[in-house]
């Protein structure tokens, strides 16, 4: 029986990529209580993958969005203490028109503070700015797998604070986050943005960019080939002057909602290559544009859908997200295109960034080089797609984001993750019963619970 047809004769959870498995979330405003004893804590369910998702031997995960107080701000140092089922978007509503913002935030607002801790969230900005939980959070309370509360940060049990960051919450269940927000002059972005003709121009002009401008994100049609190969649009930013936007208000931008699940077919490769003709071109000159950008369109693009996953279809997708190592050269993300292409990927967002040095989490995913991102609908040969790209960035020295991933098989994980062992000797400190374990853990690292349970009945 196939996941699809077990996850219909019972309760499912899914990730964003809508592929389903048997479970159910406990929701409760005090994850302090309801954390002892759970498997795994899950916030907006916004990891594209099994990560969030419960292991094979269990059916339930902690829901955290219902603990979402802030329990303390400084507006003289930004430093705000919340509890981890807070919402990027609730923050921003709060927050932005009072002239602050997150120090780094993902491509959705969306998140948790819970999530961009276990997933150590980068952003437009981590060649300025790094990981969330790597260069910004201060502070972490979190109950451990034999029940203990304990808080941890670089100084008090670091070992435990370097693997919670990027650690995709097997090491304890994160119940607050202390992180100091960012001072903004205006609400409001200033940005440009230039056609780039290759992924060669797109390469050097992202290095150009990225040396004055605090935030940078490129769109590629990953569908074109030969001369063209990469083409795309590169938008870059950072936050106007009071003078700049001269007090114009923000206005809201509600979402539209996708209602419901579209035919799979609508993101076929005709479709897919028709938008990314057209994206590319109505950017109808080689020229700069520049102006006030509102920064749900410039930081969430994605987030005017409300539900935009259902645009994939019944047999859903997934994120195939990498980071190409600067040391593996500018023609890297050439042949990491041409592969692509070569196997038949298309994706209508396909999106490349520059990321600065390694964080302190022990798993988490930028290094310096090229981020790039791509969504896969979900089809019988995607299993083959991964493998065949996996062992490309293996080879050229990469990684990809367990946060988007959902295919992944663990000796490609292992052969790019030089730092896994002692991530899994400091889980192994805490959690010596691995208690703790998601869909994804039993997936890329095995189930060691399984085998404690053998020793100790054998």
């Amino acid at each position: 029986m196939t996941r699809a047809s077990q996850a219909n004769t019972e309760a499912t959870l899914s990730g964003w990529g809508n592929v389903p498995v048997p479970g159910h979330e406990r929701l409760t405003e005090r994850i302090d209580r309801a954390s002892e004893g759970a498997v795994l804590s899950r916030g907006l369910g916004r990891s594209y993958g099994d990560s969030s998702l419960p292991p094979p031997d269990r059916r339930e995960v902690l829901g955290t969005r219902l603990a979402d107080r802030i329990l303390g701000f400084d507006p003289q140092s930004g430093v705000m203490r919340a509890e981890a089922g807070l919402s990027l978007v609730e923050i921003n509503r709060l927050m932005l028109r009072r002239g602050w913002f997150p120090p780094v935030t993902p491509g959705t607002q969306y998140v948790t503070l819970g999530g961009m801790v276990a997933a150590d969230v980068h952003g437009k900005g981590h060649h300025s700015a790094g990981c969330f939980g790597s260069g910004h959070v201060r502070n972490l309370k979190l109950r451990l797998a034999d029940g203990r509360i304990v808080e941890c940060s670089r100084e008090v049990e670091a070992d435990l604070f370097r693997a919670t960051v990027g650690g995709m919450g097997l090491t304890g269940h994160i119940l607050e986050v202390e992180f100091a927000m960012r001072s903004i002059p205006s609400p409001w972005i200033w940005s440009e943005s230039r056609r780039c003709g290759d992924i060669d121009e797109f390469i050097e002009t992202i290095e150009e960019v990225h040396s004055t401008w605090p935030y940078g994100v490129g769109w590629i049609d990953c569908l074109s080939r030969g001369r063209n190969m990469g083409r795309g649009i590169l938008d870059y930013g950072r936050w106007a002057t009071a003078e700049e936007a001269a007090g114009k208000p923000l206005p809201n931008r509600p979402g539209i909602p996708i209602p419901f699940m579209m035919p799979g077919w609508l993101l076929g490769p005709l479709s897919v290559r028709a938008f990314n003709t057209l994206y590319y071109h109505q950017h109808v000159a080689r020229h700069r544009r520049h102006g006030l950008r509102h920064p749900a369109s410039f930081f969430y693009p994605l987030d005017t859908f409300l539900n935009w996953n259902r645009l994939y279809g019944r047999r859903g997708f997934t994120q195939y997200q990498c980071v190409l190592p600067k040391s593996a050269g500018r023609g890297a993300a050439r042949t990491f295109l041409e592969l692509l292409t070569s196997k038949g990927g298309a994706s209508f967002l396909c999106v490349i960034k520059d990321t600065g040095p390694e964080g302190l989490g022990l798993l988490s995913f930028p290094k310096r080089g090229i981020s790039i991102a791509l969504d896969i609908a979900v089809r019988d040969d995607t299993q083959q797609l991964v493998d065949t790209l996996n062992e490309l960035v293996i080879s050229l020295g990469g990684r990809i984001y367990l946060a988007k991933d959902g295919f992944t098989r663990p000796e490609h994980y292992r052969a790019m993750e030089p730092r896994l062992d002692e991530f899994l000797q400091i889980r192994r400190r805490f959690d010596p019963e691995f208690r703790l374990r998601s869909a994804q853990s039993v997936r890329v690292l095995g189930d060691p619970a399984r085998l404690v349970g053998e020793d100790e009945t054998a």
